[in-house]
């Protein structure tokens, strides 16, 4: 009996390894097919539910409906054949030509006045926005408010568009320094309608004689961002303030009674200890604003509730996007998702947009790719030779944004354009993510290219 009871266990055993692996297995099977099955009917519903908002609103397919972009690169500039031999010209890129204010290309990216956009003038373009052409504001001049951003009041029932206002001649402060112009202050334009711009005047202004002070001239005032806070009855702006070099880092501070000021500088500071450059504020549905600025020399983003009077961070925050390499974050929120775009770091030289999305604001946060759509490869390899800066949600058009940005012009800065395109969430993705089992499928972010485009009609009274 001892000399068979051993074989016979080995053999029970077995079989009862088998039988667990084939459980094991069968319930991982059953595991992927659950998650498979969720994708797929993820993607039906996000399809089905733009299907439905295209139907009920059938001038999203005129949103959808890119132009084509084909730029001609000119011929090359003719050079003696003594310097042709002792250094061969490599081809002009296109960037080069974007950045070279004595380009022939520079009419394409930057148009003249007489294209400019007027909105006192009646006529066909009428509510149409031109990406790159020069906007006017009531008062016939071209707007300032670069780097901006837009806060809809409800006690006024008022959009206001805070940016930097850059009306002064473009310089290096040393040979090696970036182009820049002296502060002059933060400009304020208000509208109804989100195309009529009326100017309200500098809201922050610069430091002419104190040249300790945050905002004195010399130094660097970006990106103002204004929300406003329930408990105090207050509107505060966060910035990025900083030195000529950009060694300073920090992000400044204001607040005033009115959306339209003057507001009071209070301070500056480096959030949580380290420093920041682009940053962004974003106010969730639950009146908890955060701050989302990049961090060590670019190479990550740092995201952080503020305080409940909207003056300070709390010691809370969390590193995103690490290695990344991105800046100029444009967050906003849809149907219980946050996304948000960035920009790569390449100073005023345009590049390649990301789109990325979370389940919570402090992440994990996840990489979507390149989100523009039409124009041609270089365009959509640039954002449309544009930096990200903003994104504007649209009462009664759910899944329907505006894209902000800037189109830098580092020879003439005050010249800089605005890039407002439609951007709409919706639909299935068209490439992998950087994601790890068990993630959603993110609804895709598709910001579209047109050289005029306008509104669906009737937004304005869906408030």
């Amino acid at each position: 009996m001892s000399g068979n009871s051993a074989p016979l266990l080995l053999r029970l055993f077995s079989g009862s390894r088998c039988s667990m692996s084939a459980v094991v297995w069968s319930l991982v099977g059953c595991v992927l097919m659950l998650h498979l099955y969720s994708l797929v009917r993820h993607k039906d519903v996000v399809t089905g539910e733009i299907q439905s908002h295209t139907v009920q609103n059938p001038q999203l397919r005129e949103l959808q409906k890119v132009d084509e972009e084909k730029i001609q690169m000119p011929p090359p500039r003719k050079r003696s054949p003594r310097a042709a031999k002792r250094k061969p010209k490599r081809p002009t890129t296109i960037i080069e030509e974007f950045l070279d204010e004595n380009s022939q290309l520079r009419g394409t990216f930057f148009p003249g006045q007489k294209t400019a956009i007027d909105p006192r003038k009646d006529g066909n373009d009428s509510f149409y926005y031109s990406p790159a052409k020069i906007w006017l504001d009531t008062d016939g001049n071209p707007i300032q408010a670069h780097g901006g951003g837009i806060l809809y009041d409800e006690k006024t029932m008022t959009y206001y568009w805070y940016g930097e206002y850059k009306d002064g001649p473009t310089y290096h402060a040393h040979k090696k320094a970036a182009a820049r112009v002296d502060i002059i202050g933060v400009g304020c334009y208000s509208s109804k309608d989100l195309w009529k711009w009326k100017n309200e005047g500098i809201v922050l202004a610069a430091e002419e004689t104190d040249e300790t002070h945050d905002l004195h001239k010399s130094n660097v005032l970006e990106r103002p961002k204004v929300v406003y806070n329930e408990n105090t009855g207050k509107y505060v702006m966060w910035m990025h303030i900083d030195d000529a070099n950009y060694t300073k880092a920090s992000v400044g501070v204001a607040v005033s009674d009115y959306p339209t000021g003057p507001f009071d500088y209070l301070y500056s500071k480096q959030p949580h200890g380290f420093e920041s450059r682009d940053m962004t504020i974003f106010k969730d549905d639950d009146g908890v604003a955060y701050l989302i600025y990049s961090s060590e020399d670019n190479s990550e983003l740092h995201i952080g509730p503020l305080t409940k009077d909207y003056l300070n961070v709390t010691p809370i925050v969390q590193r995103i996007l690490v290695a990344q390499h991105r800046e100029a974050p444009a967050l906003f929120k849809h149907q219980g998702t946050y996304y948000m775009i960035t920009s790569g770091c390449t100073g005023w030289a345009p590049n390649e947009a990301h789109a990325h999305a979370a389940e919570s604001i402090m992440g994990p946060w996840e990489t979507m790719g390149n989100p523009c759509i039409g124009g041609s490869k270089i365009f959509r390899l640039t954002t449309f030779f544009s930096q990200s800066t903003f994104v504007v949600p649209l009462p009664g058009l759910p899944g329907i944004f505006i894209f902000m940005a800037d189109r830098w012009n580092p020879a003439d800065l005050k010249d800089s354009r605005y890039v407002w395109l439609p951007l709409i969430v919706g639909g299935p993705v068209d490439r992998p993510f950087d994601y790890n089992f068990g993630f959603p499928l993110w609804s895709r972010v598709s910001i579209f290219w047109h050289r005029k485009w306008r509104l669906p009609q009737g937004w304005r009274v869906m408030k």
